[in-house]
């Protein structure tokens, strides 16, 4: 069965692009760290008619991540991984406690190469899609999104290179630029005074499914 797989599959962003694919008749794989939250996008999915499965799963764990390949490479054809897990914190780099720093680099920099470099195998076996959920502080730097923005660098630096390294391959890499969203990601935080400039996720969900398949970048800036 031709499946996705999508890292923060319980909310925002990752659960928006699950309904999508959902609909396009493809078993959704989805990871995280809350149970609670990816059982809700499951049932969901489920009431749509689609079909789904989850998995708990710690991007920063090699061990995991191995794990769970050997255990889905026995059920399906993954034909797309859409890395979109990450987290932020925001501020002046003072106030940025050292904690955050390596959770953000951990997290956005480390868990999207080794989500990529173990299930790339996976994805060779036949035509298939890396998409890489980056923003657009991968882009330019921001203020007091120092480190954020640095974990964003690294990541676009990454998928770049592998743009080139798997060009001519049956391995596709799209990379996807967009603002901030109106998600709860901003709750906890007055980093973001305006938030009628964000998109929703469901917004963004359906620009980057109408595009993945004819581009290798897609930018989706904040509105105006």
């Amino acid at each position: 069965m031709k499946a996705v797989l999508i890292t923060g599959g319980g909310s925002g962003l990752g659960k928006e692009v699950a309904f999508l694919f959902a609909k396009q008749g493809y078993h959704i794989i989805l990871t995280g760290r809350n149970e609670d939250k990816l059982e809700n996008v499951k049932s969901e999915i489920s009431a749509s008619g689609g079909k789904s499965s989850i998995h708990i799963l710690d991007i920063r764990k090699s061990n995991d991540i191995v794990s769970l390949k050997n255990h889905i490479q026995k059920d399906y054809d993954l034909e797309i991984l859409i890395n979109n897990a990450g987290i932020g914190f925001f501020g002046p780099i003072e106030e940025i406690d050292d904690k955050q720093i390596i959770a953000m680099l951990e997290t956005n920099v480390l868990g999207t190469i080794l989500m990529t470099k173990t299930f790339l195998p996976l994805l060779k076996k036949q035509q298939s899609t890396i998409i890489q959920i980056i923003s657009t502080a991968g882009l330019r730097g921001k203020v007091n999104e120092t480190v954020y923005c640095a974990s964003k660098f690294a990541v676009r630096g990454f998928s770049e290179g592998l743009q080139q390294e798997l060009d001519g391959t049956s391995v596709k890499i799209v990379n996807v630029y967009m603002g901030g969203m109106d998600t709860p990601f901003w709750d906890e935080s007055d980093h973001i005074a305006d938030k009628t400039r964000l998109r929703s996720p469901k917004e963004i969900a359906e620009l980057i499914s109408n595009q993945y398949k004819t581009t290798k970048e897609i930018i989706i800036e904040s509105k105006k």
